[in-house]
């Protein structure tokens, strides 16, 4: 009688399991594993970014300077057939009015190494001179390549090993199939597959290295991830945007040390010896030096270019920012606002470091560079996707929301790119992966709160109720539909030509502006929920 009672609850327990393999879409792809499922959802991400390859890029025949496509080809024939000394200096060999290099060494090193595989293949892609504006299948195809390998070489490893160490963090994963989700919702994110495979440009390198950081702080080797992560600052200047959050989460992590000078003297070796290596070419002088320097910081270019949603070009419908001030004092400005605005999630990391808060503190520091900062492009806002696309599981109804008007605020960029079908296609592909049955995306839109785990502080509420109720993002999610029907079928007033691009961007900013603000109030309610044991425990 007891084995056939044992007997019948096997049977039973088998039942379930069946039966959730039938509601579940996820099982098939998890059953084996998260190293399988995350090769299964690869590939497919990989067939995707092959797909949005075949649709033009940024300045396709475009006369003169065609575009980034043609930026990013001339940096490989200027680096392939000049010496790095000459890489970032005007001569007659190379004109920096005509895409100069304005981005660091590394960036260099990556286009001269994919300047060796186009003239392994397609010489005349890289002739010095003769190559400007070359648009030819095959050199367009081996354009393509190089994306696609930078990401299969450096993003997906790098993903990976943050879903493997966050799954191992108490505050991650529990079941597979989340798992599967959180790897589709950062390798299938549309925004940085449309910039880097359809407009054309390489942020998979810069934001792998950033990620590789982001895994390997997390996972106590803080030496390792100093290097990834000056390596990332080395290769696009734009990774600034996460060094409040690093400095204020390392440096929070050494003070709590017994030797906290030695562990800060550390670091900073490893920056300083970082940093060294991928400069040594330009060391020799110091006006070699301040070349590249003077690349980095195209202050001339002004506060801003085109329509960004942050603050300053915004606010220069009411504010003429260009006229009434100088470049000098909107450096300052741009500055202060920046440092501000960013420091207090600095200041919480140092005060209580936690892997949780550190993963808020790069998505509040980037929010801070994106709306405050100098020189800001539409596609900057890339930086404070990617944190919260690490935290997907965290914040599963704020990622649909943050994608949904990041490319909605790339959309004017991406349809002069004459990107309008792969933007629509990769925009349906983000719902229905985002939504499938049993995922965290179609369970947390089930519920009535954004956590229905935990009880949120007022002031949390306060912003969640007003922001995210459904009514706003109801009202909200169909006047950016309009105004997308309204951008490709209209044409604006001869008076106002930017009129469709300065409300898509004001509508942009605002949402953008909210979700400062709550995730900053959600950063510095974390160090409340800490326990006592966790505040005394010692980071070893």
């Amino acid at each position: 009688m007891k084995k056939k009672g044992e007997m019948e609850k096997v049977i039973k327990v088998k039942d379930k399991v069946n039966d959730g393999q039938d509601d579940d879409p996820w099982w098939w792809l998890v059953q084996e594993g998260i190293r399988p499922s995350f090769l299964c959802i690869s590939l497919f991400a990989l067939l995707v970014r092959v797909a949005v390859g075949l649709h033009p890029y940024s300045g396709a025949g475009t006369l003169p300077k065609f575009g980034d496509y043609e930026a990013q080809r001339h940096w490989m024939e200027i680096t392939l057939n000049l010496p790095p000394k000459d890489w970032y200096r005007n001569s007659s060999v190379n004109d920096l009015s005509y895409w100069g290099l304005d981005y660091p060494p590394l960036t260099a090193y990556q286009s001269y190494v994919h300047g060796v595989f186009l003239k392994t293949f397609d010489p005349d892609s890289v002739a010095l001179f003769t190559s400007r504006g070359y648009e030819s299948y095959l050199g367009k195809l081996l354009m393509r390549w190089t994306v696609l390998s930078s990401d299969v070489l450096i993003f997906f490893p790098a993903v990976l090993y943050f879903v493997l160490v966050y799954r191992s963090m108490r505050f991650g994963m529990g079941q597979n199939r989340d798992v599967a989700w959180h790897i589709a919702m950062i390798l299938l994110n549309p925004c940085l597959i449309l910039i880097d495979h359809g407009h054309f440009q390489y942020n998979c390198i810069s934001l792998g290295l950033t990620i590789a950081a982001i895994a390997a702080a997390l996972s106590q080797k803080d030496l390792v991830a100093s290097v990834l992560y000056c390596l990332a600052l080395n290769h696009k200047q734009m990774s600034a945007y996460f060094a409040p959050a690093f400095s204020g989460y390392l440096l929070g992590k050494c003070l709590r040390k017994k030797n906290p000078l030695l562990e800060v003297t550390k670091l900073g070796l490893m920056v300083i010896g970082t940093f060294a290596v991928v400069w040594w070419p330009y060391l020799q002088s110091k006006d070699a030096a301040l070349a590249v320097l003077s690349r980095l910081a195209p202050f001339e270019r002004g506060i801003y270019e085109d329509y960004v949603a942050n603050f300053w070009c915004t606010s220069s419908v009411l504010v003429k920012w260009k006229k009434l001030y100088s470049t000098q004092s909107l450096r300052i400005f741009s500055l202060a606002a920046t440092l501000i605005t960013c420091l207090p999630s600095m200041v919480q990391q140092i005060l209580a470091p936690s892997s949780k808060g550190f993963l808020y503190a790069l998505l509040n520091s980037s929010f801070s560079f994106y709306l405050f900062s100098f020189q800001v492009h539409e596609k900057s806002i890339l930086l404070p996707l990617l944190p919260l696309t690490l935290l997907a599981l965290e914040e599963s109804r704020l990622i649909l929301w943050l994608t949904h008007f990041a490319m909605f605020s790339m959309f004017p960029l991406l349809h002069r790119d004459k990107l309008v079908l792969a933007y629509m296609a990769l925009y349906a592909l983000f719902i229905l992966v985002y939504f499938a049955p049993c995922g965290p995306g179609g369970r947390c839109h089930g519920t009535k709160t954004l956590n229905n785990t935990q009880k949120t502080k007022r002031s949390e509420d306060f912003i969640t109720s007003i922001t995210f109720h459904p009514l706003v993002m109801g009202f909200l999610g169909l006047c950016s539909l309009i105004l997308h029907v309204i951008y490709l079928t209209m044409h604006p007033p001869n008076k106002y030509p930017f009129l469709f691009e300065a409300v898509i961007m004001l509508i942009c900013f605002s949402q953008f502006v909210l979700f400062t603000f709550y995730f900053n109030s959600k950063q510095w309610m974390l160090s409340k929920h800490l326990t006592s044991k966790d505040q005394q425990k010692k980071l070893i």
